[in-house]
């Protein structure tokens, strides 16, 4: 979350044509402008449509999230843009993969706050554990930050994935 009060957090969605060098063009467009990408998820979405959803993260003004959006709007071939974050209810989640190498007391503790956590066991050996974890940034945040002084040693986040709630369709 951005610490600049002007600034927000915005989860914007952009249903576009799925072909080739769209994805590079919407990168092109954040990183021309000077524009960060928090997180960036892209995948088809509407079968026999060729459609993707580029779920993408990112951070500024109003007005910056305002331009982004219209410049969005105006590539080819892109169908729907929307900011979820101000445009109603939505639901967003990523996944992670999450290394923790420990032995004795910090190996217990590590399956103890997994378990309250809800992080699924994917991989063990005897000096490691890899976590699976889907939620909220925040709560994947949290998680690691409890698990760096018990042996974190490698993450690898998907990124945001975000829906509108209830029947609004985007």
């Amino acid at each position: 979350m951005p610490i600049d009060p002007s600034l927000r957090s915005a989860t914007i969605s952009v249903l576009v044509e799925n072909e080739p060098g769209i994805l590079a063009r919407v990168v092109g467009l954040f990183a021309g402008r000077g524009y960060n990408i928090d997180s960036l998820t892209v995948a088809p979405v509407e079968d026999g449509r060729n459609r993707s959803r580029i779920n993408i993260v990112t951070s500024g003004t109003d007005m910056i999230i305002q331009q982004i959006k219209a410049q969005l709007d105006r590539l080819v071939p892109v169908h729907r843009v929307a900011d979820l974050s101000t445009e109603g209810p939505h639901i967003a989640r990523e996944m992670a993969l999450i290394k923790v190498i420990g032995s004795g007391e910090q190996r217990i503790e590590a399956l103890r706050l997994a378990e309250a956590f809800r992080a699924r066991v994917v991989d063990a050996t005897t000096g490691s554990f890899i976590f699976e974890m889907t939620g909220a940034t925040e709560k994947l945040d949290a998680f690691l930050d409890l698990m760096r002084p018990l042996g974190l040693a490698e993450v690898s986040r998907t990124g945001v994935a975000a829906i509108a709630r209830g029947v609004r369709i985007i």
